[in-house]
């Protein structure tokens, strides 16, 4: 007899929104979040726009590092109390956490060593290699007179304006490809759209894709087991 899959929530948190879609559930749903979100407004705001959907675990894509399974610093962009917050007990299902940019790289991982760069409010960044994740922070490390995030994010977005803003992710992406050596860089993220064009080998990863990366989490696939847990 073939065990069935579990149906899955995916809850995709970001600086501006909170991103929600389930097995079964063709259309994705969202409300806002930013610098005053809780991990309790959040599941309360769940809650509040699944009523009624079906799901038997739930997967997390989380704005910061994560350990284990477990977040291990607070959001640069959300309120306070996501470290050692009960979101098992909260969702009352089973709850596998991934950095909200690992979770976006895995649904759009093909083959190979692959760098995933999230352009949103900061800037996310994953390393696949052979289908083992490998999340990373490099939005944080210095550059220039800030840091990677502080001019490809959206301040750097708002504050330089479009035409400079592209010329500085074009350096920055062909920094970090120089750095990590991938086979193929994939540009996700809500302002990837923002992009006239990509830097040379890059391409194109739709935000559906976090989604993807969700259902993934709990599929048997190597990816989902070994470089995520």
């Amino acid at each position: 007899m073939t065990k069935r899959r579990p149906k899955v929530l995916v809850v995709d948190i970001g600086g501006s929104h909170v991103k929600l879609r389930a097995t079964s559930q063709g259309t994705a749903r969202k409300f806002d979040s930013g610098p005053t979100l809780t991990p309790k407004m959040m599941v309360a705001g769940v809650h509040r726009l699944t009523r009624g959907w079906q799901y038997d675990v739930v997967s997390i894509g989380y704005p910061g590092p994560v350990l284990h399974g477990r977040p291990v610093q607070e959001p640069h962009n959300l309120a306070r109390g996501w470290v050692g917050f009960d979101y098992e007990a909260a969702f009352g299902r089973p709850v596998k956490i991934v950095n909200d940019a690992a979770m976006q790289a895995l649904g759009s991982y093909e083959s190979g060593r692959m760098l995933f760069l999230g352009l949103g409010t900061g800037l996310g960044s994953t390393l696949i290699v052979e289908g083992i994740v490998h999340p990373l922070e490099l939005g944080h490390l210095p550059y220039r007179k800030g840091t990677f995030e502080d001019y490809v994010g959206l301040r750097g977005l708002q504050k330089r304006g479009k035409k400079k803003w592209r010329r500085t992710v074009d350096d920055v992406v062909t920094r970090l490809a120089a750095a990590m050596q991938p086979d193929t860089v994939v540009i996700g993220g809500g302002n990837v759209k923002k992009l006239k064009t990509l830097p040379p080998g890059c391409r194109t990863g739709l935000n559906a894709n976090a989604f993807r990366g969700g259902f993934r989490l709990w599929a048997h696939a190597p990816a989902a087991k070994r470089g995520l847990r």
